[in-house]
Parts: C-alpha cells; sequence; structure tokens
C-alpha cells in the first residue's frame, strides 16, 4: 500500500519528535532505531525510507529538538523557567543542549553541526535580550549566561541531592539576576 506524501512527512515529524524525546531522556547510545521505530507507530523495516542511518537521525532529531525550544520573550521569566526543578526533571523534553552536549561532542559531523547551529541561534537570541553598552559586550553577557544556565541544569540533573540540585538552580538563577540588573 503506497502512503501518501503528506502520511510521510507526517511519520517523519513523528519520528523526529519521538526520537528527540527518546534521546533527550535516555542518551543517544541507549536508544535504538526500533525503539524509536515503534514508539513513533511504525515499523523498523521502514526506516530508512525516512534517514540514511541512525546518524542522520541523530543530526535531524537535535535540530528538530533545539528548533522547538520555547520562545525568548521575557529574558526573566524564561531564565525561571529554564532553572527550576520542573525543566530539571523533564529531560524528555528539556534543553537538548543540557541533555545531548556530551554525547554530541563524540558524535558524526551532521550531529555537532546541528548543535552548533542552534548554539550559534541561541546566543544570537540572547544576545537581542541582553542588556550592554554595544553588540560585542551583548553577546558576551549572552554566552556567559548561557553557559551558566546550562552548567546549572546539568549540575542540578547529575546531583542525587535535590536539596543541592534546587540550591544550584537557584542561586544560578540569582546571580544571573543579579549579574543582568547590574550590566
Amino acid at each position: 500500500m503506497r502512503v501518501s506524501r503528506e502520511q510521510v512527512a507526517e511519520n517523519r515529524r513523528e519520528i523526529l519528535k519521538v526520537a528527540g524525546r527518546m534521546f533527550r531522556e535516555r542518551g543517544v547510545e541507549a536508544v535504538t532505531v526500533a525503539e524509536v521505530m515503534q514508539a513513533a507507530g511504525l515499523t523498523h523495516g521502514g526506516f530508512y525510507g525516512y534517514f540514511k542511518s541512525k546518524d542522520d537521525l541523530v543530526a535531524q532529531a537535535i535540530a528538530g529538538a533545539l528548533a522547538s525550544a520555547p520562545p525568548l520573550d521575557d529574558l526573566a521569566a524564561y531564565m525561571a523557567t529554564y532553572l527550576s526543578p520542573a525543566h530539571r526533571d523533564d529531560r524528555a523534553r528539556g534543553c537538548a543542549v543540557a541533555a545531548l552536549a556530551a554525547e554530541t561532542v563524540r558524535a558524526p559531523g551532521e550531529a555537532r553541526t546541528e548543535m552548533t547551529a542552534g548554539l550559534r541561534a541561541q546566543i544570537e537570541n540572547l544576545s537581542r535580550k541582553m542588556p550592554g553598552a554595544d553588540e560585542a559586550e551583548r553577546r558576551r553577557t549572552a554566552i556567559g549566561s548561557w553557559a551558566a544556565m546550562v552548567g546549572a541544569l546539568i549540575l542540578a540533573r547529575v546531583s542525587d541531592d535535590e536539596a543541592l540540585s534546587g540550591e544550584v538552580l537557584d542561586e544560578t538563577r540569582a546571580w544571573l539576576e543579579g549579574r543582568l540588573a547590574t550590566a
């Protein structure tokens, strides 16, 4: 039975959505193509009709996860949401950078290329919202703030001490708010 182009496109979107969640939650190496296809409601045999390889799927899932990040309309609200226990606890739908950066370092070129594109886009988005006397200062503040936020989320997730984990999030948010208020 032939599948319409619209259905192929919808299946591909679903595979990418499912893969993005599974990779963020469990890690790329812990997730098989068969598991992704099953979770998407499709057969494993059809995978190569959508992607060249698992590496291709990883790269495209990273791109999709980064593109689906919440908008950066209100910087304070964004930081509060990003540095929250709810975000810390929801790896499957949380920040792809915090969840996958360490694995992407060792991934083939396409995944790193997509992560780099996402990093550039986030720095540009943050730079537009940051205080500063000029573009270079706003970019520096954006890079430092993003690095602090991602690092704090990773540290909060790795801790098995909930109080320490919460403290890392709260103190990073307070530190950033203080730095941005004086910039």
